[in-house]
């Protein structure tokens, strides 16, 4: 075990202390320990940090370990390089967190287009085996007398785990409720949590399935404007709820930065909104870790959503919600009052998929070959002076576009190539502020892809195809 000082020079005196004899990575320690202390008050906004190098001196390790754990921080935000000045904090988490206590476009399928679509998952990629396997092992379950309305306990334990490994949200299995996937939980919480009236802010462009499931139950929908750093705070006005996808922001890709995240935590915590967290895709980041969960920060205020339907396959019909207390006790009582629940079965597959190491492997061979589809697409369009916009993260990725004219004769070019493509016009609830298309690249083949990127660059490469502003 190693304990060192970082400090001097103006640098900001700070206990560290690496465990060696751990199985987590010693970056992975060094970036908690860091973040760890800006939450805690030891670190603060502008306080400066030593270089990878003498940090490195400093603590008796590597410098790829100091420069992976700096690089991963300055990925979520909290840290920033200046030139010839040094590495600072930007931005201090949220204090006082409380703990959890126990409580897409559709395809078009017979089109006989090539979907590349987002909200597609790499389906092909799970191995046979695995899915069998995972499946026999669920059959061998007796059936059930009674109706679990939180979620089969094994079920919840594993997306527990999950969670931890994948997301860093450590919520206990008694925090976690089984879903039927995001719309699902969405709609139960407008109809179980919200009252008929009651406005929910969800960010512009962005997922309308869940602004259906709001307008369903009475709810206000109010249009809430994001930019490259997310959801526009100052722009929330008197509301119930925020909704937002702040690790992947669907459909343009971006994240939410960490000063965004703080005044959204501090605004809800202020106003007394619930945060609606749909963390869609939020294991499928390429270049750093993926990013912490709004929910790790504020567990008192963030309703956190998942969903297998894009990790795995929409055939499981499930997902999970992570809620405070009194939020988890509503959904629970509206589900005994409608006789609603997640399905069982698709829960019992998933436990068995995740139990014996499938899930993890899978997980692993879904981020490198979507990382390597990504490349290939991003470095194509680029080389051909195509702008792209979004993280090296997910399943797609958007080309913006000038004008509604050019999104929608983008999309019939692309139809008579035989290709199905997304415009971001429908992700609008109101009037659309901004054009492009989203293309999957999860719901194919490689070989189809690689065959069909000519395609995309010559559509787009027509006289009206690309954006002016490049």
């Amino acid at each position: 075990m190693t304990e060192s000082a970082l400090g001097s020079r103006g640098e900001t005196t700070l206990p560290v202390t690496l465990d060696r004899e751990s199985k987590t990575p010693l970056a992975v320690q060094l970036a908690d320990a860091l973040r760890t202390a800006a939450s805690s008050g030891h670190l603060r906004g502008g306080d400066r940090l030593p270089s990878t190098r003498a940090l490195a001196s400093r603590l008796g390790v590597s410098r790829t370990v100091t420069a992976a754990a700096y690089e991963q921080l300055h990925a979520e935000g909290w840290i920033v390089g200046r030139h010839g000045s040094g590495t600072y904090v930007t931005t201090t988490p949220p204090s006082g967190q409380p703990q959890h206590t126990n409580v897409e476009p559709d395809a078009e399928a017979d089109s006989g287009l090539l979907e590349l679509v987002p909200g597609m998952p790499w389906a092909e990629g799970i191995e046979r085996s695995a899915w069998r396997r995972a499946w026999r092992a669920a059959s061998d379950e007796p059936p059930s007398q009674h109706t679990d309305r939180a979620g089969l306990t094994d079920y919840r334990a594993a997306i527990s785990e999950l969670l931890l490994r994948h997301r860093g949200l450590n919520a206990a299995p008694s925090a976690v409720l089984a879903t039927a996937g995001t719309t699902a939980a969405v709609a139960e919480l407008a109809f179980g949590v919200l009252q008929p009236g009651d406005t929910v802010a969800v960010e512009e462009p962005g997922y309308q399935r869940a602004v259906q499931a709001l307008r369903s139950a009475g709810v206000r929908v109010v249009p809430l404007g994001v930019d490259s750093d997310g959801v526009r705070v100052d722009e929330i006005g008197d509301v119930a709820a925020v909704y937002c996808s702040p690790a992947h922001q669907y459909p343009l890709g971006t994240r939410m930065s960490a000063a965004r995240r703080v005044a959204l935590v501090e605004r809800a915590r202020s106003d007394g909104f619930l945060i609606i967290e749909d963390d869609y895709d939020g294991e499928l980041r390429f270049d750093v870790a993926p990013l912490p969960v709004l929910a790790a920060l504020a567990p008192d205020v963030v309703v956190h959503l998942g969903t297998t339907s894009k990790i795995l396959t929409p055939t499981l019909g499930v997902g999970w919600m992570v809620a405070p207390p009194r939020v988890a006790e509503a959904v629970l009582a509206y589900r005994d009052r409608t006789g609603t629940r997640p399905s069982p079965a698709g829960q019992r597959v998933f436990t068995a998929f995740a139990r014996n190491g499938d899930l993890g492997r899978h997980l692993r061979r879904v981020r490198r070959e979507l990382s390597e589809r990504r490349q290939w697409l991003t470095e194509a369009l680029t080389e051909a002076g195509i702008p792209v916009l979004g993280d090296d993260a997910g399943a797609h990725l958007v080309v913006p576009l000038a004008s509604p004219a050019q999104e929608k004769e983008l999309l019939a070019a692309a139809a008579g190539h035989g290709i199905l493509l997304d415009g971001l016009a429908r992700h609008f609830a109101a009037e659309p502020t901004a054009f492009g298309v989203a293309i999957g690249y999860a719901g194919c083949s490689r070989a189809e892809l690689h065959a069909a990127i000519p395609t995309l660059i010559e559509v787009f490469r027509r006289p009206s195809g690309t954006s002016d502003s490049g």
